[in-house]
């Protein structure tokens, strides 16, 4: 392969992880008119459109998904090999990528970027909205860096650690006739409730569950943030189950009241995923080490006296 050949396919991977030619000048340090003559070149010697306008966005075309499923792990590989671990945190500039919900911004990332801005002044954290359904996805495709998740797929390519456990209750106004330490399955499942969805489904775990006991319950709103959840619950009748995470500052100051869920419900196991091509990454690996040993810390202590409340209450 000739040189100019190879420098193509490294911009080609870095549009297609973009999708986006200013974005994709930015991550490599170029110009917007070089990605562009770069990408005319390349529609040249491939003989293929490559891209094709999305709004503010590109999409590629089906040429160009293939031909990137077979160079963006063997580039990985070579830059690897190339520079295997040299990442400085003090002088690092890189932009790490992580697909995250509301809940996790809301109480990490204010953390993260004090500890950057004092450890690692060049690093840039961006959130990706994560839905259930695309928490591989953006792995595979190299869309983001890191996947921080309730679940793990089952695929050898994806590699994750477990960060902590968010147990779930029943969520409702302070003043709500059912703010009681114990309510009945079948109080439950007449009440009216609120959904948090990240998939769009209006069916889940606890309606499942409720069907083993003959039952079933009236999800009257969904919405598809955890953060849009308690401003709707202190203002009407609906109750909710949610992670603990997503309510401690309401339950804390005696906003929102919790019960014992009616229906057993495990607590959730959330892990950081990666892809194993990321594996000896060492910015991520320094991203990841800080991620487990410090700032869980603080989600620990924030959730600490609301596991207390919630057992006192249930």
């Amino acid at each position: 392969m000739r040189p100019q050949e190879l420098n193509l396919l490294v911009i080609f991977d870095s549009v297609m992880t973009e999708k986006s030619i200013t974005r994709s000048a930015e991550r490599l340090s170029m110009t917007q008119p070089a990605v562009s003559n770069a990408v005319a070149r390349m529609r040249t010697a491939w003989k293929d459109e490559l891209f094709v306008k999305d709004g503010r966005n590109i999409q590629a075309t089906n040429f160009a998904q293939n031909l990137w499923e077979q160079i963006k792990d063997p580039l990985h590989n070579l830059n690897l090999a190339v520079a295997p671990d040299t990442f400085e945190p003090k002088t690092a500039k890189r932009t790490f990528r992580i697909a995250v919900t509301d809940v996790i911004v809301d109480t990490l990332w204010l953390e993260m970027r004090q500890f950057f801005e004092q450890h690692a002044p060049g690093i840039n954290q961006h959130a990706v909205p994560y839905t259930i359904k695309n928490n591989q996805r953006v792995l595979d495709d190299a869309e983001v860096d890191l996947v921080i998740s309730p679940y793990v797929p089952n695929d050898s390519n994806i590699r994750f650690s477990h960060l902590f456990n968010s147990c779930m209750v029943c969520t409702m106004r302070a003043d709500h006739p059912l703010a009681k330490p114990d309510i009945s399955i079948e109080e439950f499942a007449a009440a009216e409730h609120l959904l948090v969805s990240l998939s769009g489904d209006s069916f889940g775990t606890i309606d499942r569950l409720l069907h083993q006991h003959g039952l079933s319950r009236r999800v009257a709103m969904t919405v598809n943030h955890f953060s849009s959840a308690a401003p709707l619950l202190m203002e009407t009748d609906l109750i909710a189950v949610l992670p603990t995470g997503a309510i401690y500052k309401d339950v804390a100051n005696g906003k929102l009241s919790v019960s014992r869920c009616p229906v057993d419900i495990p607590a959730s196991s959330i892990s950081m995923l990666w892809h194993k091509r990321q594996d000896n990454d060492a910015g991520l690996k320094w991203l990841r080490e800080h991620i487990e040993e410090k700032f869980v810390a603080r989600w620990n202590r924030n959730l600490e006296h609301v596991y207390q409340y919630c057992h006192e209450k249930c």
